[in-house]
């Protein structure tokens, strides 16, 4: 009885699986006619059409991605708040932490460090946290 279920069971995964595949390479073969449907002669031009269509807004997923997002990039747009363009996340280390330690100890305020780490006053203050470095209120 349960040798029979489990033989269910796998059947059904097998037939889930040859479904799933089928189901990706239609959808394959559907983006790959896309832009001959719309009249480009290529995926690239699509891309980019695409792209200048909607301000640059679209991002490109996947292996291939780093092909064809070169073609398809636009001009970063701006935020709302002053026109200026967002900052990119800051990676911190063990030695911006080592820093961050050593000009606190040199007595730089939260400012100076973040503008001599480039880092935020935030991340300052947060590395200051979690090395124990701020009082407790």
């Amino acid at each position: 009885m349960v040798t029979d279920k489990i033989k269910e069971l796998e059947a059904a995964r097998a037939k889930l699986a040859s479904l799933e595949q089928s189901i990706a390479d239609e959808l394959k073969n559907e983006l790959a006619a896309l832009p001959a449907k719309y009249g480009f002669s290529s995926a690239a031009d699509f891309l980019s059409a695409v792209a200048a269509a909607s301000g640059g807004a679209v991002k490109p997923r996947g292996r291939k991605a780093g092909k064809v997002a070169k073609v398809a990039k636009a001009p970063k747009a701006k935020s709302a708040a002053g026109g200026k363009k967002r900052r990119t996340r800051a990676v911190i280390t063990d030695e911006t932490r080592a820093q961050v330690k050593k000009l606190v100890s040199d007595g730089k305020t939260g400012g100076e460090i973040a503008k001599a780490l480039s880092i935020s006053l935030p991340s300052v203050q947060n590395i200051k946290k979690a090395l124990g470095l701020v009082k407790k209120r």
